[in-house]
């Protein structure tokens, strides 16, 4: 773990930082270079790991989809970020930011964190994205009870947007780490696991 003290409160802030997928089930792969949505996000988040300051930072990798809300509610975080990308034709492009629809909580820090990725990336900015139970990524937002995001922040089946990723991969974990502190350094963060 990693972070400091909240300067205003003196309390430290919990992100529950979440590798989408398994390393045997690697989500999204790129057809060219075949690297998974797994495999980037693994290295990713370790160099995230390292550069919040605001916070605490727990990696998490999860054993199964369906557990995957209860083995973070039992670690009780102040806020989760899964990290993963988005796969579709080889032409989608851009960066998104997923968030349980009934959560304003969750959208507030979904706005942070999509405008750090959107600014570094500069990439099309697909927004941020309403979720129920029913969609995709829905199920981890709703049954959590710390506000949840999931970061598209680009298409793995785009050789564009990987090339764009992992031209600046120390930058994109930056600004992560970056919208991390600035959720867990936000004023309406008291009280998030509503």
């Amino acid at each position: 773990m990693n972070g400091s003290d909240n300067a205003e409160t003196g309390i430290r802030r919990l992100c529950a930082l979440v590798i989408g997928h398994k390393k045997n089930s690697g989500g999204a792969v790129n057809a060219d270079s075949g690297l998974s949505e797994f495999e980037f996000n693994d290295r990713l988040a370790v160099m995230i790991e390292h550069k919040v300051t605001g916070a605490d930072v727990q990696r998490v990798y999860r054993r199964t989809y369906d557990t995957l809300p209860h083995d973070l509610n039992e670690l009780n975080p102040d806020f989760i970020i899964s990290l993963h990308c988005n796969s579709f034709q080889l032409k989608a492009t851009g960066t998104e930011v997923l968030y349980y629809h009934k959560s304003d909580r969750g959208k507030s820090a979904a706005k942070i964190l999509q405008k750090h990725l959107v600014r570094h990336l500069q990439l099309k900015d697909r927004g941020i994205k309403p979720k129920n139970a029913e969609e995709r990524g829905g199920y981890l937002l709703k049954y959590t009870k710390a506000p949840c995001l999931i970061g598209e922040s680009f298409f793995i089946s785009n050789n564009d947007d990987l090339a764009r990723a992992q031209e600046d991969l120390d930058g994109l974990a930056g600004v992560y780490a970056a919208a991390i502190d600035e959720i867990a350094l936000n004023d309406g963060i008291s009280g998030w696991k509503s």
